[in-house]
């Protein structure tokens, strides 16, 4: 599943980041803070492999 938006890609990598270890959770924030308690470090390895050009900067409300 790929991200909708470049501020999803960004929470995504950065919950990828400390469900490795890499980065400590207590320096999440938001978004990135619920993904990286509710999703499998493959999901998100999906969403931050999202390639950027092209996505708006935010997911638009519907």
């Amino acid at each position: 599943m790929p991200a909708k938006s470049q501020a999803q890609q960004k929470a995504a990598g950065a919950a990828l980041s400390a469900k490795r270890g890499e980065t400590k959770r207590s320096e999440l924030k938001g978004a990135s803070r619920s993904m990286e308690k509710s999703m499998s470090e493959k999901e998100l390895e999906k969403l931050a492999d999202t390639d950027r050009k092209g996505l708006p900067k935010k997911k638009k409300s519907t």
